[in-house]
């Protein structure tokens, strides 16, 4: 009898202490609970995603990374986690992971909250506009216009983007690249890097100068 009263005592101190604290047990926080990662596995580095991007991609490159154990499709559920930060991180920490029966449950609600941000894709014509800013150099600017080209869906063929980078050239240097436009993007960047050089010379016309200067005398 005496047992018994203890254990309830036990039990209502427990209930008391964790009063208003829901679900902060270990069993409650922690997703796969019966599953032990391999003797002496070490998770891979991944590529963190922050809720930005396509989270297909993410899923992917992540599932490529567990060597050994992906096909596992729950210690693949238990280590998804550690593959998010951000926003991202902060979603997944808000949902019931009770709910995620299967590894597909869970990568279809990731692939929910966060398709939006394939949906919201840039199209062609937006990239065909993007122009170089005055503060940037003409690499800087090929590297913004191909991560916002990437972002484009369908995705574009490597000969595509080129010529729609060409085509986004102020004339100085449209007249010039379009010559190379089937070449590497890499080439269209050395081409760019001369032709600026030689607008800071004085070798190649600077257009927007020349039609400054024509207002100024109209």
């Amino acid at each position: 009898m005496a047992e018994e009263l203890k254990k309830l005592t036990s039990r209502v101190q427990g209930v008391k202490g964790g009063k208003g604290i829901e679900g902060l047990n270990y069993e409650d926080l922690c997703i796969q609970l019966d599953i032990e990662l391999p003797g002496g596995y070490k998770p891979p580095k991944y590529e963190m995603f922050n809720g930005t991007g396509d989270p297909k991609v993410d899923l992917r490159t992540y599932c490529d990374k567990l060597v050994g154990v992906g096909k596992d499709e729950r210690i693949r559920m238990k280590l998804f986690m550690r593959s998010l930060t951000g926003d991202a991180l902060s979603w997944y920490i808000s949902q019931n992971s009770n709910r995620w029966v299967s590894w597909v449950s869970m990568a279809s609600d990731f692939m929910d909250r966060f398709r939006f941000n394939t949906e919201n894709a840039p199209e062609v014509f937006y990239i065909q506009n993007l122009k170089k800013n005055p503060t940037e150099t003409f690499s800087e600017y090929a590297t913004r216009w191909r991560s916002e080209a990437a972002k484009v869906r369908p995705t574009l063929e490597e000969e595509q983007m080129n010529k729609f980078f060409v085509r986004a050239q102020d004339p100085q240097y449209y007249e010039r690249l379009m010559v190379i436009e089937n070449h590497k993007f890499s080439d269209i960047i050395k081409l760019g890097e001369r032709i600026e050089e030689g607008i800071k010379s004085g070798m190649v016309t600077n257009f927007e100068a020349l039609q400054a200067t024509n207002k100024t005398f109209q």
